[in-house]
C-alpha cells in the first residue's frame, strides 16, 4: 500500500476481537513512534504499552478502550518540550499527536485496527501506572483486529469537507 491508501483505509475501531496483536507487530508499531519527528528532536513523549488483563482492568477505570487487547498510553513531560520564544507555546501536544499518528498509520498497514482516545481521566491514569508528576498523559491509542467491518476507503468525500475550503492559497 502506498502512504494514501493507507491513509484512506485508517478508520476508528470501536470493536474488536480478542485476538492478542503480535510481538512483531507491536515492534514495528513502537518502531513507527521511534522514527517520528518532535520539535527540536528533543523527544518529550513516552510510550507505555498496556497489554496484560491485569493493566487492561486498570486501564478501564479511566479511559474506555473497547475491550482492544492493547493500548498504548502516549505520555509528554512539559519540561523536556520545544517552547516558542514569541508565545510561550509548547510543542508536548503536537509532538504526542506526531508519534500516535504514525503508530496509528502503522498499524492499519500491518492489518491492526485503532482508536485514538482523548476521553479519558488523566488522573486515574497516572494514579493507577504511576506516572510520575512531571509526565502528562496525553492520549491513549487502542489497537487490535477490527471485529466489525472496515469503513469504506473512500468515504472522505462524503465525510471532509473539500480540499478548496480546507485548504487556502496565499491569502487567508
Amino acid at each position: 500500500m502506498n502512504f494514501m491508501e493507507i491513509a484512506k483505509r485508517r478508520y476508528a475501531v470501536r470493536s474488536y476481537t480478542t485476538q492478542k496483536v503480535e510481538t512483531e507487530k507491536l515492534a514495528q508499531i513502537l518502531q513507527a513512534a521511534h522514527v517520528a519527528p518532535t520539535a527540536g528532536n528533543l523527544q518529550p513523549v513516552r510510550l507505555l504499552v498496556v497489554q496484560s488483563e491485569e493493566g487492561l482492568k486498570k486501564l478501564s477505570k479511566g479511559a474506555d478502550i473497547y475491550c482492544a487487547p492493547l493500548a498504548i498510553i502516549v505520555a509528554a513531560d512539559h519540561s523536556k518540550a520545544w517552547t516558542r520564544p514569541f508565545d510561550q507555546k509548547q510543542t508536548t501536544d503536537i509532538d504526542a499527536a506526531i508519534l500516535t499518528d504514525h503508530m496509528m498509520l502503522q498499524a492499519t498497514e500491518l492489518g491492526l485496527g485503532s482508536v485514538w482516545i482523548c476521553y479519558f481521566k488523566p488522573e486515574v491514569i497516572r494514579e493507577e501506572f504511576a506516572l510520575p508528576v512531571h509526565w502528562e498523559p496525553i492520549n491513549i491509542l487502542a489497537i487490535g483486529y477490527s471485529e466489525g467491518r472496515a469503513a469504506d476507503p473512500e468515504r472522505h468525500h462524503q465525510t471532509r469537507i473539500p480540499v478548496t475550503e480546507l485548504a487556502a492559497y496565499e491569502i487567508w
